[in-house]
């Protein structure tokens, strides 16, 4: 995945497919069996605003034709309901990136020449108008979750009247995101850093450094959390050097901190925590 080119970037001709239901299982099964190299295992682009708007325009331009306007598939030429995709099928965002790239063999689904950021961008508009958030959330304690939510996560984050604002709020995460993009935030927040949580280092002309995230700015003027949780103004006539730091400010959680059930006890407070 080439992280490093614009998401504003010439969208490349795309033929529009005629899936059949069975074609589709055939592949996906064909692609479980053999070894991929997928560019990631989860869509770095899931969520982001920019890459969707450019997705739905690939989509109305190139695919509509055969899938329908709101993609929900058009039963005269068997073109599936590309909405239900990940609920039905059960297909990861890497299965569906390398079913656009490679085609489907032996089928009329070609494969396609796009670039990486144009080819998330495309599995992007899916997922944002498939059937939204966590899907077959596994059993959990709500209640243990809570409890877990305060001792692992509540210093940064906050969700449904517990916790601090460094981070997102997560009262609503599970029907914004994949429990797939979930768990990858918790084992691998590097990888996946959303917009207006990427870290800066400020150094000000008294010789202090300050590490935090970005609010707002103006003309003449920063305003940022550190990572203390503390909102600073700094003015820009201060600065000595402002350094766009690598990676994000929440630890990775492996699983001897975190085991898979007590993440999944947070996911159903999360999502449950309303009515606890």
């Amino acid at each position: 995945m080439n992280r490093d080119r614009s998401l504003e970037v010439p969208i490349r001709h795309l033929l529009c497919p005629q899936w059949s239901f069975v074609l589709l299982a055939m592949a996906t099964v064909l692609f479980a069996a053999t070894p991929l190299l997928y560019a990631q295992s989860v869509n770095p682009l899931e969520g982001d605003a920019r890459a969707i708007r450019g997705g739905a325009g690939l989509f109305r331009a190139q695919c509509a034709t055969c899938h329908g306007a709101n993609a929900k598939g058009i039963s005269s030429i068997e073109a599936p309901d590309l909405t239900q995709i990940w609920s039905q099928r059960s297909l990861s965002a890497a299965a569906v990136f390398e079913i656009i790239r490679h085609g489907i063999p032996g089928s009329i689904m070609p494969p396609h020449s796009l670039t990486d950021t144009e080819n998330w961008m495309l599995v992007a508009y899916l997922q944002s108008i498939a059937q939204a958030g966590v899907v077959g959330l596994p059993a959990g304690d709500a209640a243990a979750g809570r409890l877990a939510f305060v001792e692992n996560c509540s210093t940064c984050h906050r969700a449904h009247g517990v916790g601090e604002s460094l981070g997102p709020n997560l009262s609503n995460v599970t029907s914004q995101l994949s429990l797939e993009r979930l768990v990858a935030s918790v084992r691998d927040p590097d990888a996946l850093v959303g917009r207006g949580y990427k870290l800066v280092q400020l150094r000000v002309s008294e010789g202090e450094e300050i590490t935090g995230l970005i609010k707002s700015e103006d003309a003449f003027s920063l305003q940022l959390q550190d990572d203390t949780g503390r909102l600073r103004s700094v003015n820009k006539s201060e600065l000595q050097t402002v350094e766009r730091l690598p990676g994000s400010l929440m630890p990775a959680f492996v699983r001897t901190q975190l085991s898979n059930q007590r993440l999944f006890d947070i996911f159903n407070f999360l999502q449950n925590g309303a009515q606890q």
